[in-house]
């Protein structure tokens, strides 16, 4: 059976809506996961998992998530070689330039430390409308395919 962790950051609830729907997904699917805040888990805590994903939200003018960056931060020190990793986060299109860029920095982060991408990112506007549930549901399925 794969393992998950979905790791998330939220001000306005909309990223653990994000995560609870992933979990959920992943749940049907009969992935083992967990899901946990973002600064009340370690970075490492990715390496005894199958599957790695991050919901992260972007602050402001593109800034990651405040209690976010001791994880961030943790990731660049990690080997994840052989993990499948994907990132879905909220962000609101006013920013235009800096939507959801904390989506893409995460992404890179992962990359970095040797994970695998298994789905391309999903950058959704706000709250998780009916549209997203279903991308975010293709997006765990795509992501438990990889890690088959």
């Amino acid at each position: 059976m794969a393992t998950a962790h979905v790791v998330f950051a939220t001000i306005t609830g909309n990223n653990e809506d994000i995560a609870d729907i992933i979990t959920e997904q992943f749940q049907k699917l009969g992935v083992d996961v967990t899901e946990s805040e973002i600064s009340q888990t370690d970075a490492d805590s990715f390496e005894n998992v199958d599957i790695c994903v991050v919901c992260p939200y972007t602050y402001d003018e593109g800034e990651l998530p405040e209690e976010g960056m001791d994880f961030y931060d943790d990731l660049q020190d990690l080997d994840l070689s052989g993990k499948i990793y994907g990132v879905a986060g909220s962000g609101d299109v006013f920013y235009e330039d800096d939507y959801c860029v904390a989506v893409d920095a995460f992404s890179k982060a992962l990359r970095d430390a040797g994970a695998t991408q298994g789905a391309d990112d999903v950058k959704i506007n706000l709250e998780p409308e009916d549209d997203d549930i279903k991308t975010l549901d293709a997006f765990a399925k795509k992501l438990v395919d990889q890690a088959k």
